[in-house]
């Protein structure tokens, strides 16, 4: 499971800024008794006077002495439920701060920004209180009047909360295809909430597809794994295609033992790529994965071995294609033409796949294509690499190591 950050609570009202006191501007002394009568006067300065002291309990007791004046004027309300509103959300009484909140954005003495201000603090204290509803109901205000990115995020996160991911799912998809139809990068926390989503809701395909995008914007070890466990142990995986996955890890930096370095040039020697062997393998020392430890001298064997092989395969080349070409052997034509590209010799190669799958007869086109693909990726043509890949099919693995292939380019 993917874990996603925006579903912490706890960092969702860290991000809002909804620190209580942030809305909330506490009026000074003078401002409190401004044109206000004394029995509420009083009560107001020295609420001010306790908050100052931290004391926010007993600020909202002295505020309660002002409640009980009778024939308060609009003003004289306002100015009460402005500090009330500051004792209350620094005291965490936040039913009493949410109702100060709704009082003041309701007053119409709010100017443009600190009305704003203040609904965002409302979300804020109903989001703390876990009242989703009522924090999505204002959020969706403040939406109506405005577009805020940061708002719709925490709407779906509450929707997510409530247990409503039908809802949440909806508004994800809707700005995963706004996104994308922009040409903008989807939010991180957004795809893996909605990959949490389809997870838990048994959605396999949907699932999947949205780790393939977070893979492909976010291309970390921890996206890459999930879809590279998951075609291992897909049924009908073929096993000759395990070399492919472990092409993909070391592409991803997710070889992490001699073991792993050690089973990928091997495979490789095994298919006749030495070149690509002997980079896997320079890889392997560079890292200072090989070379070191118990087996030590193994891989130095396995790296004369690269090293050996390589040079044979500059140097019976012509001789071997020749043998292939008369045998008629495509497939074997088109290893060796991948053998020659990865030892450098791109043109010849190329040239010698491209025509052992043009005149077909071949046992696995798809794999064929597959390498060709590789090839003109390993030759530093990624458009020719990226149109060849698109047409391996297969259901045995190959049409998936392909469309990743692409992803990682």
């Amino acid at each position: 499971m993917i874990k996603s950050r925006i579903a912490h609570l706890g960092l969702v009202l860290a991000a809002l800024g909804f620190i209580a006191a942030t809305p909330v501007i506490g009026l000074s002394i003078a401002h409190a008794a401004e044109a206000v009568r004394a029995e509420i006067g009083g009560p107001l300065q020295n609420a001010q006077k306790l908050m100052k002291s931290g004391k926010n309990k007993e600020a909202l007791a002295e505020l309660r002495k002002a409640d009980g004046v009778s024939n308060k004027t609009p003003n004289e309300s306002y100015l009460i439920e402005r500090v009330r509103a500051a004792a209350a959300s620094a005291a965490g009484d936040y039913d009493t701060a949410a109702r100060s909140f709704e009082s003041l954005i309701a007053s119409g003495k709010l100017g443009a920004t600190e009305k704003a201000q203040f609904s965002e603090g409302l979300i804020g204290i109903y989001m703390r209180a876990r009242d989703f509803g009522k924090a999505n109901a204002a959020i969706e205000r403040q939406l109506k009047d405005r577009h805020d990115p940061k708002l719709r995020a925490y709407l779906i996160q509450n929707y997510f909360a409530m247990g409503k991911t039908g809802e949440a799912t909806r508004l994800l998809q809707a700005d995963l295809q706004a996104d994308e139809k922009a040409g903008r990068r989807p939010q991180e926390d957004q795809l893996q909430m909605l990959s949490n989503i389809q997870n838990k809701g048994g959605d396999k395909n949907g699932y999947i597809n949205t780790v393939e995008k977070l893979a492909t914007y976010y291309p970390k070890e921890s996206y890459w794994l999930i879809l590279l466990n998951r075609i291992s142990g897909k049924p009908g995986f073929s096993s000759r295609l395990s070399v492919d996955v472990l092409r993909l890890r070391m592409h991803h930096n997710m070889l992490k033992k001699p073991s792993d370095y050690m089973e990928l040039a091997q495979l490789v020697l095994r298919d006749g790529a030495a070149g690509e062997a002997v980079k896997i393998i320079t890889r392997g020392y560079k890292e200072g994965i090989l070379g070191v430890g118990p087996d030590a001298a193994r891989h130095q064997r396995l790296k004369d071995l690269a090293d050996k092989n390589l040079a044979e395969i500059k140097t019976k080349a012509a001789a071997n294609e020749a043998d292939l070409v008369k045998t008629g052997d495509k497939d074997g034509l088109v290893s060796l033409g991948y053998a020659l590209v990865s030892a450098g010799e791109n043109a010849k190669g190329i040239a010698m796949m491209e025509s052992a799958i043009k005149a077909g007869d071949l046992k696995r086109p798809d794999d064929a294509k597959l390498r060709l693909g590789q090839a003109y990726a390993m030759a530093g043509n990624k458009s020719k690499a990226v149109s060849t890949l698109r047409t391996v099919g297969g259901k045995d693995g190959t049409a998936e190591i392909a469309r990743y292939t692409i992803m990682s380019l």
